[in-house]
């Protein structure tokens, strides 16, 4: 049994996750991150983000444009973030 390739660590999505999604139509950023989860945990696309878009070049589509952000999970105050040490 071959081993699993991660392209998305913090969600455990599978390089044969993203090509299953990418052959049954959801062929740009915004929709194959919808239907496999890649760029919705901790690190929002940093680390997969390339990787899912090379295979949708891969796969013949355009993946020009990126996937919408969304705001925090859990809000966080300005006055919290002001209060920030930029040092540590």
């Amino acid at each position: 049994m071959p081993a699993k390739t991660f392209v998305c660590r913090c969600e455990d999505v599978t390089l044969e996750e993203i090509d299953h999604a990418i052959d049954a139509g959801h062929n740009d950023i915004e929709s194959l991150k919808r239907y496999t989860g890649f760029g919705t945990g901790t690190c929002q696309g940093k680390w997969c983000m390339a990787a899912c878009a090379k295979r949708l070049v891969a796969h013949g589509f355009d993946a020009g444009q990126g996937f919408t952000p969304r705001p925090p999970y859990h809000p966080v105050r300005f006055a919290d973030l002001a209060a920030l040490d930029p040092d540590e």
